[in-house]
């Protein structure tokens, strides 16, 4: 089984973050409000620390968090996250497309290969704006598992689900801190997304790496 992450690892997400500063700015001028700005500025950072505390049924603790640093309602928290972070990026998703990862996935279907999906969020839409399917889609917040990464449970559970053990296994991600160390705790090989080497580490740059080609040629 191969298993990806989604963001900045199916899609570029710089070019995605740049697409929606551009919707936030004008939301921004049009309501002469910066609470849906400072709302998913702490949100991301109390994300981060929720994530690196390994804080488990994180949601609510999440949203807790989040409100209480933009001093709003932990609704307020709810709808904007939804909004910004769920809904509006799925217009953007397949033009930010990393190239060749149809054709990858085509390819590991051929070889009779599982394709796994295991998210710190939301994945299903996400996939399907990118017209991408896989045989397990995992997502951190599902109550089979209610923790992120790098916390190897929902890896695990991917594996459980497939019935694929760890060394027939790799996860392909960008974050060593979170994707690879998931990975090495669950016994999973790592392959790491990055246009730099990393030490330590085995590395790709893109989807049309000759590291892929022995797919494609069967």
């Amino acid at each position: 089984m191969v298993v990806f992450d989604v963001d900045g690892t199916l899609y570029d997400q710089r070019a995605m973050r740049s697409r929606m500063l551009r919707e936030l700015m004008i939301n921004t001028a049009e309501t002469r409000s910066l609470v849906t700005p400072r709302v998913l500025r702490n949100y991301r950072r109390a994300r981060e620390a929720v994530a690196r505390l390994e804080v488990p049924d994180f949601e609510e603790s999440l949203i807790a968090r989040s409100a209480k640093l933009s001093r709003v309602g932990p609704d307020t928290v709810r709808t904007i996250v939804k909004e910004w972070i769920e809904r509006r990026p799925i217009a953007h998703i397949r033009a930010c497309r990393y190239p060749y990862i149809s054709e990858l996935f085509a390819a590991l279907s051929r070889n009779e290969k599982r394709i796994g999906i295991f998210s710190d969020y939301p994945a299903s839409d996400k996939l399907r704006g990118m017209d991408l399917s896989a045989d397990y889609v995992v997502a951190a917040g599902d109550a089979s598992v209610g923790i992120l990464k790098p916390h190897p449970k929902g890896l695990r559970f991917l594996m459980d689900l497939s019935g694929v053990g760890p060394s027939e296994t790799i996860m392909i991600g960008d974050r060593i801190e979170k994707d690879g160390e998931a990975a090495r705790r669950a016994g999973v090989g790592p392959l790491i997304r990055s246009d730099r080497p990393k030490s330590g580490w085995p590395t790709f740059s893109q989807f049309s790496d000759p590291l892929f080609a022995p797919l494609h040629d069967r």
